[in-house]
C-alpha cells in the first residue's frame, strides 16, 4: 500500500474531532470587561467559540442598522446599554424571541415579557455630594429646592443614554414629572455632557450636588474621593446592558447559552465582579453597593420611553434652553 493510501486509511479510522462551534457577540461593554463575559462563558462552554466586536453604543447600533440594511446581518448576539435601545430593535422584527428558564429569578420589569431581551445588570442614577456640601439630600425632591439654586449638575439627556432614560422615569413618576425638570431649570442647574464630566465637576467642588450613575460615585469614594451617593427616597432609574440575539441567527442554539450563561448565577457573580449590581434576585452586590432588596426601582416603560425619545429630547432642550 502505497504511504498516501496508507495515510488515508488511518484518518478514516481515526474519531472526527466536532469544530467549535462561532457566536459573534456585538457589545456595548468596556473591552475588559467584553474580555471577561467571552473569557467565562466559554470556559463553561468549551464547545462554543465567542467573536466579539466592541463598540459605543451609538456607533454599534449604527453597525447593526448598515448591516440589516445590506441584508447581512453579522451579530449573533447583542450586548447593549439599554432595554429602550433593544425595544426599538424588537418592535422592527429584528430579534428572536426566547424565553430563558433563567428569567425566573428576575425582575419581571426586567426582560421583554415576549423574550426579545433579559437584562443582565443593573447601573442606576442617584445623587452624588461632595463630602464638603452643607447638606446630605436624601431625595430627588431635595435637588430642585431654593437653597440648590446654582449648586446642581446633571448630564444632558441630549448626549447620555442613561440621561435620557433618567428623564423618561422621572418625568413619568408621580410627584416629579416634568415640573421637576422645570424647578431645576429655574434652579440653574447645569445639564450638560455624560456622567464623567458630571462626577469629575463634583469631585472637585466646582458643584456641590450631581446626577450620577451609582458606579462612578461608589468606586471612586473606595479610592479616596470626597463624594457620597444616594439612593434617593423616590427610587432610582436605570439601565441595564440587556442581551438579545438577533432574528435570524444560525447558532440559536448557541445562543440561548449564552443568554442562560449571564443570567445563571455564574453569570452573575461575574457581573458583581466586574463592580457591577446584578439584576438576579439573591445574588449579592459588590462591597460598597447596597443589596438588591434595598435598592428601589422607579417604574419604567422602555416601549413608552421609545415613542416618546424625540419628544423628551425637544422639551428638555427647550425647557433648559440647550441644544
Amino acid at each position: 500500500m502505497s504511504r498516501s493510501l496508507l495515510a488515508a486509511a488511518v484518518a478514516l479510522t481515526l474519531p472526527t474531532m466536532a469544530a467549535a462551534e462561532t457566536l459573534t457577540l456585538y457589545t456595548s461593554q468596556p473591552n475588559a470587561d467584553a474580555q471577561k463575559t467571552v473569557d467565562a462563558f466559554m470556559a463553561a462552554n468549551p464547545d462554543i467559540d465567542v467573536e466579539w466586536v466592541r463598540d459605543g453604543t451609538t456607533k454599534m447600533m449604527a453597525r447593526v442598522a448598515a448591516e440589516i440594511e445590506a441584508g447581512a446581518p453579522q451579530a449573533d448576539v447583542l450586548l447593549i446599554a439599554d432595554m429602550v435601545t433593544l425595544e426599538g430593535l424588537a418592535q422592527a422584527g429584528e430579534l428572536a424571541a426566547y424565553k430563558s428558564p433563567e428569567a425566573a429569578a428576575f425582575d419581571a420589569s426586567l426582560y421583554s415579557s415576549a423574550g426579545y431581551y433579559h437584562s443582565t445588570k443593573l447601573i442606576t442614577t442617584g445623587i452624588v455630594y461632595n463630602t464638603g456640601a452643607e447638606i446630605a439630600p436624601t431625595s430627588w425632591a431635595d435637588l430642585a429646592k431654593p437653597e440648590m439654586a446654582d449648586l446642581v449638575a446633571m448630564p444632558s439627556p441630549l448626549y447620555s443614554g442613561a440621561a435620557l432614560i433618567h428623564l423618561a422615569t422621572l418625568t413619568g413618576a408621580e410627584g416629579l414629572g416634568w415640573d421637576y425638570y422645570e424647578d431645576l431649570a429655574a434652579n440653574n442647574a447645569r445639564a450638560q455632557g455624560g456622567n464623567g464630566g458630571t462626577f469629575k465637576s463634583v469631585a472637585a467642588g466646582e458643584k456641590p450636588y450631581g446626577v450620577l450613575v451609582d458606579f462612578l460615585a461608589i468606586r471612586a469614594k473606595a479610592k479616596g474621593s470626597p463624594v457620597e451617593f444616594v439612593f434617593p427616597e423616590e427610587g432610582v432609574s436605570y439601565v441595564t446592558e440587556p442581551v438579545a440575539i438577533m432574528a435570524g441567527t444560525k447558532h440559536m442554539k448557541a445562543a440561548e447559552k449564552f443568554v442562560d450563561f449571564l443570567l445563571s448565577e455564574a453569570g452573575q457573580e461575574l457581573v458583581v465582579d466586574m463592580g457591577y449590581i446584578p439584576a438576579r434576585n439573591g445574588v449579592a452586590s459588590p462591597e460598597g453597593f447596597p443589596s438588591r432588596d434595598e435598592i428601589k426601582l422607579m417604574a419604567f416603560d422602555p416601549a413608552k420611553a421609545l415613542a416618546d425619545t424625540e419628544t423628551n429630547k425637544a422639551r428638555f432642550a427647550k425647557v433648559f434652553d440647550v441644544q
